[in-house]
Order: structure tokens, then C-alpha cells, then sequence
């Protein structure tokens, strides 16, 4: 007589949306210009920046107002503005819009740097070209909010001795695990997060998700699989669900252009799929580049009546990209990954530059998309600019990358974050499991 299978019972954690609506827009309009955008990042900036320039200087120099107000008769001083890269391999939509009189979507080019290229800073009164061997050596990205300390030159330049970024914000609380909290336990929670599913119209529902989903509803494998299952308390889907095909450009009466019976079917069976998810496990699901949401960031959550399966489960949520939230009573943010894809396009050639660690360095600059609107895409926000950090989270993911990456972002005054790159799993079928005790991570690879 078979002994009977064990009976394992789903992990609990809880969660919020208390956080959720940081990157909510509401109705959106564009009739409003982009320099209110980084007039408000800057003015946000500016204090922490200031403070830790002073930390950092002392009475080495003094602050210069504006960088109009620089004089090479004041000697060493140092400046706050804004970071901005002029080079010819950046996109530009305006010139893309004279030459073809339509935008689709945004133009992708490999690298924005270059010998040809000019790094200013700029302020309400202008800007000033910066120069000099540690430009050089510091990665800048256009949008960085920075202190730099310097002289004029005698040909109205200046050159740069050392950068200054604000540093991390605090966090609303110490991380709940202990300094050291011994190896993982088979009792201990998990968070899977996993992204790039990449359901298409072709394959809508690949071998590699139902595996998946079996998984997670505690139906594949061996006991010990099922232990392991069962122990998945929330699943985080973080983008590029779906991976619909561009709408061929026509006439607004042209059928084809306005025919998406291909994409409703495909985000029905996508509903199906996620739905047998939460059915079993608190499920959060967020944009991406090839979902069907807006293009520019914040990327709002996709409506529920898409998810008309999952929406009939009360652990189904649908957030934004980004997204703030908290589980198991850790603050989290979250990316599908265009911020940090886009990051990596200024840094590119630097090999020892991963997207983790750009991730990390976007935390000490307290800004998460720098680069938006300049190479970007974003909603010109004019009231605040929703993509600087008041704190630090304490878990940072980055998803849709090539492969999985974790470091631990640091700062001065006792923050820790663990940063992530969560893979694609269209490319590698991996997904990532966070012990949400110890904060360890583990990657889980659904082979065929």
C-alpha cells in the first residue's frame, strides 16, 4: 500500500499597496513642456547634493551660484547642475519626426558615447562645457544631477578635479534580518520573481510557462519540488508579458492598422495562464516594453479588464513600471528594465559596467531613469519628478536582463539594498527565488 503524499501548505506573506501609487499618473496630457521635469529634479536634488559636497570638500572651495556666475578669479569652486551629453549618436525623435513625419517607436542604438561627443552642466542660467581627465574616468549619464568640483579655463571651460553625487537616501527602516542570519531554512518564504515571459502570437503559451505554472500550483515534480513550491509565498511577473508585434503605420482608417483581434486573443490566453497563478499564489504583474502599455515611462499598470480571469482572484494586483511595493515587510522597487537598459547604452564598451551595477550607482545618485526625456522616453511631469528617490528600498530588481546578477548597494549612513537583475526567461528560463528572511537568492532554471 502507497503511503499517502504529504500535504505542504502555501507560505504567507503580507502585502501592501500603500506604496504603489508613486509612479501613477492619472489622465495623462503632453501638451506641457519637458523643462519643468528637470527644473523640479534639480531643485530636489540640490540640497543633498550641496550637503554632501560640503561633507565631502569641506572648505577646499566654495559654492559657485550658477554656472554662469564661474570666474577664473575665484580658483577652485565647485557647481550643481544637471548632467547633459550632446553627441551625435544620440537619438533624437525631433529629427526623426522631419525626416519621416511619424514616430512609432523609440529609435535603439547601441552606444550614445564617443570621441565626438561634449559633456556639459547646466542650471537655470546656462551651461558650461566640462573638461579634463576625471570626466573621463566618471561614468556620466545625461540627467545626473551632480556637484563638480573645478577652475575655469582660460577658454571658458572647466576643469574637472572630482564629481559629487547626493548619495542614497535613507531608508524608512533597518532590514529585518539579522547581521547574521545563519543558512536558509525549509520554513523560510520565497519571492519569485521572474521576467520576459514572452508569450507572441505564434507560441502564446510555451512548454517552459506551463512548466512553470505547474510548478507554482504544486503539481510537478517530487515531493521535495513541491516542498519547494509551497514555499512560494508571492510572484512578482515583471514585464514583457506579452511580446506583441508592431502595428503596421497607416491611415487611422486603414483596417490593418486598427485590426487587434491577434492581440486580444493573445492577452486572453496570456489571462488563462497567469490566472491558474494566482489561483494559487498572490500574484503582481507589471508592464514592459513589449507589453501592451505606453511606450514612455511611468509605464501605467495594464487595465484588469485585460485580466479578466485574474482579476476575479483578490491576490492578483496589477502595478506600473516602475513600481513601488511592499512585501513581507520589505519596501521593493521594481523595474522591467528600460531604465537601466538605456543606462547601459552610455556606458557601453565598459565592460566591468554591468546593469546591476549601473542599478546600484543609480541608488548613490538618487535618481532611477536619468536619462529620461533626454534618451527615454517619460510623461513631462511638472508638479515633481516621480523617478527620485526620497528613500532607498531595500531590494532593487532590474528585469528583462541577459542573465542573473545580485550586489549589495551601501550608504554612508548604514543603508543597505540588495540590488538584482532578474534574466529574461523567453532567453535563459530561469527565474529568481529571494529568501525573504535572509534575503539570499537562488535561481531556479525551468529546463525542457
Amino acid at each position: 500500500m502507497e503511503s499517502p503524499r504529504p500535504h505542504f501548505a502555501r507560505a504567507h506573506v503580507d502585502s501592501t499597496d500603500k506604496f504603489s501609487s508613486a509612479f501613477l499618473t492619472g489622465r495623462r496630457t503632453y501638451a506641457q513642456q519637458f523643462d519643468q521635469l528637470y527644473y523640479k529634479r534639480l531643485q530636489h536634488l540640490k540640497p543633498h547634493i550641496l550637503a554632501h559636497a560640503h561633507q565631502k570638500w569641506g572648505s577646499q572651495a566654495q559654492l559657485t551660484a550658477s554656472v554662469l556666475n564661474v570666474d577664473s578669479s575665484l580658483g577652485t569652486t565647485y557647481i550643481i547642475g544637471t548632467v547633459f551629453i550632446d553627441s551625435p549618436r544620440k537619438p533624437s525623435t525631433l529629427q526623426q519626426v522631419e525626416s519621416e513625419h511619424r514616430v512609432s517607436d523609440p529609435v535603439v542604438t547601441q552606444g550614445y558615447r564617443g570621441a565626438d561627443e561634449a559633456v556639459f552642466l547646466e542650471d537655470e542660467s546656462g551651461r558650461i562645457r566640462l573638461m579634463g581627465e576625471q570626466i573621463s574616468k566618471t561614468l556620466l549619464i545625461s540627467g545626473v544631477v551632480a556637484a563638480v568640483l573645478g577652475v575655469e579655463t582660460a577658454a571658458g571651460d572647466f576643469e574637472v578635479a572630482d564629481v559629487c553625487f547626493a548619495g542614497m537616501p535613507p531608508q524608512l527602516g533597518p532590514l529585518r534580518i539579522m547581521e547574521d542570519p545563519g543558512a536558509d531554512s525549509d520554513a523560510d518564504p520565497l519571492l519569485m520573481l521572474v521576467s520576459g515571459l514572452g508569450a507572441t502570437l505564434a507560441r502564446p503559451i510555451t512548454l517552459q510557462m506551463q512548466l512553470l505554472g505547474e510548478l507554482l500550483s504544486g503539481t510537478l515534480g517530487a515531493t521535495r519540488t513541491q516542498q519547494l513550491a509551497a514555499r512560494i509565498a508571492h510572484v512578482v511577473v515583471a514585464g514583457n508579458t506579452m511580446d506583441l508585434p508592431t502595428a503596421p503605420l497607416g491611415h487611422a482608417e486603414d483596417a490593418r492598422t486598427n485590426d487587434r483581434s491577434g492581440a486580444a486573443r493573445l492577452a486572453a490566453q496570456v489571462d488563462d495562464f497567469l490566472a491558474d497563478i494566482a489561483g494559487c499564489v498572490p500574484l503582481t504583474v507589471m508592464p514592459g516594453a513589449r507589453d501592451p502599455a505606453d511606450a514612455s515611462l511611468p509605464q501605467q499598470p495594464m487595465p484588469r479588464g485585460m485580466f479578466a480571469q485574474c482579476a476575479r482572484t483578490s491576490a492578483f494586483r496589477s502595478l506600473s513600471n516602475p513600481a513601488s511595493m511592499q512585501i513581507g515587510g520589505l519596501q521593493m522597487l521594481g523595474s522591467s528594465g528600460q531604465n537601466v537598459d538605456d543606462l547601459m547604452r552610455y556606458a557601453a564598451g565598459d565592460g566591468a559596467v554591468t546593469p546591476c551595477a549601473l542599478a546600484a550607482l543609480s541608488l548613490t545618485w538618487r535618481h532611477i531613469a536619468p536619462s529620461a526625456p533626454d534618451t527615454l522616453w517619460c510623461f513631462p511631469f511638472i508638479t515633481h519628478d516621480p523617478f527620485v528617490l526620497d528613500t532607498a528600498p531595500h531590494v532593487y530588481f532590474v528585469a528583462n536582463q541577459g542573465a542573473f546578477e545580485s550586489t549589495w548597494a551601501l550608504g554612508t549612513e548604514g543603508q543597505r539594498t540588495l540590488v538584482m537583475a532578474i534574466p529574461s526567461f523567453a532567453q535563459t528560463g530561469q527565474v529568481v527565488l529571494l529568501n525573504m528572511r535572509t534575503l539570499s537568492c537562488s535561481v531556479l532554471h525551468i529546463e525542457l
